[in-house]
């Protein structure tokens, strides 16, 4: 039944639907739904007596329009001349500025189109304009991605493209300690991962300005126990700059870096981020320099030797697909230490001076001196925001239920919650 039919069977039924009882309109509603297909509502809407069948359509109106295409490329090109201002602020420079545009020749218009284009309301404007807008914008939104010079000049290294049993290639990242706003300066621990080994040191900064981190990345080339080969960091601009770059020529280190949006390419330093410094130390905003010392302390001393002498680590042999399925093969853990002492690129005089470290590092000593590390680092922490709560209660005592509590936020790290008792 096509919609002239609907129409007439409706209305042939409207006179018999006013009528009929109640029970008798919904016989009818029910008639009336299996035959058209259309939805109940919709039917006792068509059968109401405010339904009228016999109204005419309005005759469409037409309205001869005032300007015409050819005044688009003009208008563009006024827009463009001005620095692309809104249609409010390029109204009063058309009506200022196009006769003087057209006595510099500097666009060529007819009398009647100038007399047009001074005449344009703004709204005019903006619908002649919201095309050229539009197409801007996406193709701004789709262009190729144009980096720097330094950018260029530094390739790019994915995951699968390292020799796995080289010691000395570093991939290095920052973890930022900004809590819950990453307003201001606060701490960020500059992580570095040796690729083979999986040797791990870290360094505390505060903020993430080039200098400081690259006296971070000084500090703990210092403390690796072999020499660097390649610097392989994040596309941060902490990271990626001349004072880094030229650093690496100086020393003859190969500088590669990852691609943007792309994690998996730093992927090896990644998980140390989460297993040696979020699981350790939390999630909370360390902003103080007696925070800075007492992560810089925790880094230096006991954490790294925890960590790479006492923390094993599986190195993967063979990852495979089959029916959709992936299979990964590692090999056996060893600790960082292990790894070293196992690689034939690492000097007998090195293997030697790990050993000797070894022998004399008590686990369970480390592990207690963690945890006692940890726990005044939560306290320094409580006593930071215990002083805030009290400046605000003192600054307006009148409105101290309305004061932001600070207990709100999560003053505990994954681990310190266990060592306070």
């Amino acid at each position: 039944m096509d919609m002239n039919s609907r129409n007439q069977y409706l209305k042939t039924l409207q006179k018999e639907y006013l009528k009929a009882s109640k029970s008798g309109k919904t016989n009818l509603l029910n008639e009336a739904v299996k035959r058209t297909g259309l939805d109940r509502d919709h039917v006792i809407k068509k059968l109401s007596p405010r339904t009228n069948w016999n109204k005419k359509k309005r005759a469409p109106t037409t309205r001869s329009r005032q300007y015409g295409s050819d005044l688009i490329i003009h208008l563009v090109k006024l827009w463009d001349i001005f620095d692309n201002p809104c249609e409010q602020r390029l109204k009063p420079l058309i009506e200022k500025e196009l006769p003087r545009l057209r006595s510099f020749r500097e666009i060529a218009v007819t009398d009647d189109q100038a007399t047009k284009l001074i005449k344009m309301c703004p709204s005019t404007i903006d619908s002649f304009l919201s095309r050229e807008k539009g197409a801007r914008i996406l193709k701004e939104k789709y262009q190729k991605k144009r980096n720097p010079l330094l950018y260029q000049q530094i390739p790019t290294k994915m995951s699968d493209q390292w020799d796995r049993d080289i010691v000395g290639q570093i991939q290095i990242d920052g973890v930022e300690h900004c809590g819950q706003s990453a307003s201001g300066q606060y701490a960020n621990t500059i992580s570095h991962t040796d690729i083979s080994s999986h040797w791990w040191e870290g360094e505390a900064v505060m903020g993430k300005a080039q200098g400081r981190t690259l006296d971070a990345i000084k500090a703990v080339r210092a403390r690796f126990p072999f020499d660097w080969k390649e610097i392989h960091p994040d596309n941060g601009t902490s990271f990626i700059n001349y004072f880094i770059y030229d650093y690496s020529k100086v020393e003859e280190l190969e500088f590669s870096r990852s691609r943007p949006y792309e994690k998996n390419d730093n992927c090896f330093v990644e998980q140390k981020n989460s297993q040696n410094v979020r699981k350790v130390v939390g999630h909370l905003r360390y902003d103080t320099e007696e925070e800075l010392a007492i992560l810089n302390d925790l880094y230096r001393n006991e954490l790294r030797l925890y960590k790479n002498f006492f923390q094993p680590v599986l190195r993967l042999e063979t990852k495979t697909r089959s029916k959709g399925h992936i299979y990964r093969k590692h090999q056996e853990a060893k600790t960082p230490y292990q790894w070293l002492i196992d690689s034939p690129d690492v000097p007998i005089e090195v293997k030697e001076e790990l050993t000797a470290v070894y022998n004399i590092l008590n686990p369970a000593q480390l592990k207690r001196s963690i945890d006692l590390k940890l726990a005044n680092l939560l306290r320094v922490y409580e006593a930071k925001h215990q002083i805030a709560i009290e400046k605000v209660e003192e600054r307006e005592p009148k409105r101290k239920e309305a004061t932001v509590s600070f207990s709100n936020y999560p003053t505990t790290p994954v681990r310190c919650h266990q060592l306070i008792t």
